[in-house]
């Protein structure tokens, strides 16, 4: 064999090292974040589990008073926004924290992935798991009597600024605590959210000075919105989706900025 003929061969079967176009490395990270997310028994509980047989319940059984209609019409879109919050923030939190904590963000950090693509992964990862609670949850609220009202388009900007909102604050839990404290603080607070950020109780419930401060969380501001498109077919809620914005940017600058990988 020749010269020209062994170079030839050599390149043709010569490995090509290198990392892979950002795109498929994205694709491929998401789409192991979302296995992993769904595989957890403890997110399934917090994301599938918890807000379903909150619908249920509350829908069949008369135990607060949601106003006037069926209780399954107040009761839909808070749930739903519960569903996010608890994709978003608390098991987001949790995982993003263990994983910090073992060392896996770590070796991440290194890997030909940008540190911006895997924060990427793992937003689409929350957004595949949110579609799918959707789904399940408006399913079984249609099959419960529930009638919706409104147009898609300001649903979706509440679910995606409220995900935004939740993610960042979730992160930044996340990067600045220690994963045993991440994972009480992330409980604590759905927990306290659930019960007063209008998901399941109005907020009309609550003292008028405890109203004031309420309507500003996060939860409320996407349950409120919700509820508004989907119960009374109003437009775009533009004060709910102003407070989202304020709590999605200072959310996720807040975890850019202090956001610690080890």
């Amino acid at each position: 064999m020749t010269t020209t003929e062994t170079g030839a061969a050599t390149g043709t079967f010569a490995p090509r090292p290198g990392a892979a176009p950002l795109p498929r490395m994205i694709r491929a990270q998401a789409a192991l974040e979302t296995r992993m997310l769904l595989r957890n028994g403890e997110q399934l509980l917090l994301t599938v589990v918890i807000p379903t047989l909150l619908l249920v319940l509350f829908s069949a059984v008369d135990i607060v008073d949601t106003g006037a209609g069926k209780p399954v019409d107040f009761l839909a879109p808070g749930v739903l926004a519960l569903a996010v919050m608890s994709t978003a923030f608390t098991g987001q939190a949790i995982a993003t924290g263990f994983e910090r904590r073992y060392g896996v963000l770590k070796r991440l950090a290194v890997s030909p992935l940008p540190r911006w693509a895997l924060m990427t992964a793992k937003t689409c990862a929350v957004l595949v798991t949110e579609v799918l609670q959707t789904v399940l949850l408006t399913a079984i609220a249609l099959a419960l009597g529930w009638s919706p009202h409104g147009g898609p388009v300001p649903v979706v900007l509440l679910l995606v600024l409220g995900t935004a909102a939740f993610s960042g604050l979730g992160l930044l839990m996340a990067g600045t605590l220690r994963a045993e404290a991440t994972l009480a603080a992330a409980n604590l607070v759905f927990l306290l959210l659930l019960v007063g950020g209008g998901v399941i109780v109005p907020l009309t419930k609550f003292p008028a000075a405890a109203q004031s401060v309420l309507q500003f969380l996060p939860v409320s501001a996407l349950s409120d919105g919700l509820r508004d498109v989907l119960r009374h077919g109003a437009g775009m809620p533009w004060t709910d989706l102003g407070i989202l914005a304020v709590w999605a940017v200072l959310g996720l600058g807040a975890a850019a900025k202090f956001f610690r990988w080890e």
